[in-house]
């Protein structure tokens, strides 16, 4: 049976055939919200991303260790490319893509855990959340931020759940550098129905995410649709509406930035 997380991302899929279809001409070349790229550009990284993952040694995807360097260089090698050409692009390595992600989802690959730059290292089944992360943030928040009918993408459950859990596997990888300043835990409540406590480690350990709320750490209760926003610092939590229950913890919200 195809599992939760590929029935996200082949409905998040679906979401950007619709959209990709619908542009226009203007809308192609607005600049969306990620710096320096346009909505041609975001739609050609979620392409390339899904040719990377289906057939790696047909695209040079950067060799840095950093994963939004890498992002750049295939974007980079195709911004002179025909709207058309970026749209059939799309088209072919998503199908591949999500063939070769459902593949992941059965063992023994799926616990397989593998190093992804400075994302961390995961067990392979979570690169299928990873992708319906991608999309869900680039549709709704960098597409978005150019397009209000892509903005107005629905805040599907599915794929929140299937991002959430990505952002929050790599939160402690990703924002090491920056938590290692921070001394308080917290617990991050999603929709008030979900928690999570984030807590630093022992002297030179990691922080760790566990599934419930600790009663002795303060609360930040936001939406999942907004965390995606202000998780991967497109906004700031403060504007988003966080209800933060003691700012001893602010500087923990700071510290989240999730690539």
């Amino acid at each position: 049976m195809t599992n939760s997380v590929i029935q996200a991302l082949s409905a998040e899929h679906g979401r950007a055939v619709e959209l990709i279809g619908s542009l226009t001409a203007e809308e192609w070349q607005a600049p969306s919200g990620c710096t320096g790229w346009r909505v041609q550009d975001v739609i050609q990284h979620m392409a390339s991303t899904f040719h990377t993952i289906a057939d790696p040694a047909s695209i040079d995807g950067g060799s840095s260790a950093h994963a939004e360097e890498n992002a750049e260089v295939p974007v980079q090698a195709r911004r002179d490319w025909s709207t058309a050409e970026v749209t059939a692009e799309y088209h072919e390595w998503a199908a591949k893509g999500i063939e070769a992600l459902t593949a992941l989802q059965q063992p023994p690959m799926a616990d397989m855990v593998v190093p992804l730059a400075d994302l961390g290292s995961h067990p392979m089944r979570l690169l299928a959340n990873a992708i319906v992360f991608d999309h869900y943030c680039h549709l709704r928040h960098d597409i978005g931020a150019a397009i209000p009918r892509a903005a107005a993408l629905p805040h599907d459950s599915l794929a929140l759940d299937a991002t959430v859990e990505w952002m929050l596997a790599g939160l402690p990888q990703m924002c090491a550098t920056a938590l290692a300043g921070c001394t308080r835990g917290v617990n991050l409540s999603f929709d008030s129905s979900s928690s999570y406590a984030l807590r630093p480690g022992g002297a030179g350990e990691s922080w760790t995410i566990t599934s419930g709320s600790d009663s002795s750490l303060p609360t930040a209760a936001t939406t999942a649709h907004d965390f995606v926003s202000w998780g991967t610092k497109r906004t700031d939590w403060r504007h988003c509406g966080v209800e933060l229950s003691d700012d001893a913890a602010a500087a923990t919200l700071d510290a989240i930035n999730v690539i």
